[in-house]
């Protein structure tokens, strides 16, 4: 009987799943109304099927529609409340919407991001994005509503353990934002010998722009390129050029 269920019951299983892989075909191509629509006529046939759920919430968020990304992530949090990435989602959903509304409505969500973003925290010690979204987050509220270099710098710490060149990327962005040129410099540097990614040397070149220190940001497109040699490197380093 089990082996003529599990036959009976396959198709239906493997053709949503099919179809959710053409959702996520239509959304890596950017087509979010063709993805939102499938998702609506998918989800009134299955409408506690999790994926579909998540990926309609990716779409409303691809097209700044807040209001529907946190509706639907928050169907995702209220049925599996354990489910950090979840947590991580509506946090992020909400953050974005307080960025969107005037100051006096942004009040009123704050709480409920840190809430969100602490508890996708405290569910996956191993959970990175939240650690940046906490780190940024600490450091672009004002004091009065809780922000924290000190807890900006933990959860940086947190990041280190986890990746150390996250964490040194966390420790120049906190330092950069807080007025200490050098100490993020150091920090940026660092990420840079241990990770050397374009993400590392792109970092430590926006940070020279934003100190208008544009030779030192050529001087380290250039050692990018002796590294990664992209067409977009070069087209860096003639821009910059031009200004000096």
């Amino acid at each position: 009987m089990k082996i003529v269920y599990f036959i009976l019951f396959l198709p239906a299983f493997f053709f949503g799943q099919v179809k959710l892989d053409a959702v996520k075909t239509l959304i890596a191509a950017s087509e979010f109304n063709k993805a939102e629509a499938f998702l609506h006529q998918f989800l009134t046939s299955n409408p506690n099927n999790m994926e579909a759920i998540e990926l309609l919430g990716d779409v409303y968020g691809h097209q700044k529609k807040w209001d529907h990304a946190i509706l639907n992530y928050k169907k995702l949090v209220d049925y599996q409340p354990n489910h950090a990435n979840y947590h991580y989602k509506y946090g992020g959903a909400l953050g974005m919407k307080a960025l969107s509304v005037n100051k006096l409505k942004a009040l009123s969500i704050i709480d409920d991001v840190k809430a969100a973003f602490l508890k996708a925290a405290e569910l996956d010690k191993n959970h990175i994005d939240t650690r940046w979204a906490l780190v940024e987050l600490y450091m672009k509220l004002p004091g009065f509503l809780g922000g924290s270099k000190s807890k900006a710098l933990e959860f940086a710490n947190q990041l280190e353990k986890l990746s150390l060149v996250d964490g040194y990327l966390a420790k120049g962005y906190i330092y950069e934002t807080d007025n200490e040129p050098e100490i993020a410099e150091n920090y940026y540097k660092k990420a840079i010998t241990v990770g050397g990614s374009m993400t590392c040397y792109d970092k430590l070149t926006q940070f020279y722009i934003g100190q208008k220190q544009h030779e030192k940001a050529i001087e380290n497109l250039r050692a990018a390129y002796k590294v990664h040699k992209t067409k977009a490197v070069l087209n860096q380093i003639q821009e910059l050029e031009k200004n000096l």
